[in-house]
C-alpha cells in the first residue's frame, strides 16, 4: 500500500477511525527537508504495508489540521493509534530513526 493523501475531508475516516496505527507526514511542496523525508516515508509505507497506514498531509492546503495538531515546523511525522495521537518526530530523520519510532506503535 502506498501513502494516502490526507485532507480535511478524509482525515477523520483514514486516521482517527483507522484499525491500523497511522503515521501522518505533515509537509509542504516548498519545504526542502520534506523533499528529503518524502522517499523515506514512501519506502516505509511499502515496508509496513498491512501493518501501518501512512498518510501525507499538505499543511498549506489543510491549515486547520496543522493548527489542530500543533504542527510548528515541517516535516513533522505524527503517529496515531486507535484515534489518539501517540507520538511525533520533527525534522527529516533518517529511515532507521523513523522505523524505530514506528515499531513503538505496532
Amino acid at each position: 500500500m502506498s501513502e494516502i493523501t490526507l485532507n480535511e475531508t478524509n482525515f477523520e475516516k483514514e486516521v482517527l477511525q483507522s484499525d491500523l496505527p497511522v503515521m501522518v507526514d505533515f509537509w509542504a511542496a516548498w519545504c526542502g527537508p520534506c523533499k528529503v523525508l518524502g522517499p523515506v516515508v514512501s519506502e516505509l509505507a511499502q515496508d509496513y504495508s498491512g501493518k501501518l497506514k501512512v498518510g501525507k498531509l499538505n499543511v498549506d492546503e489543510n491549515n486547520n489540521l496543522a493548527v489542530r495538531y500543533s504542527v510548528m515546523s515541517i516535516p513533522t511525522l505524527k503517529f496515531f493509534k486507535q484515534g489518539k495521537l501517540v507520538g511525533e518526530l520533527i525534522g527529516a530523520a533518517p529511515k532507521n530513526v523513523v522505523e524505530t519510532e514506528i515499531k513503538k506503535y505496532l
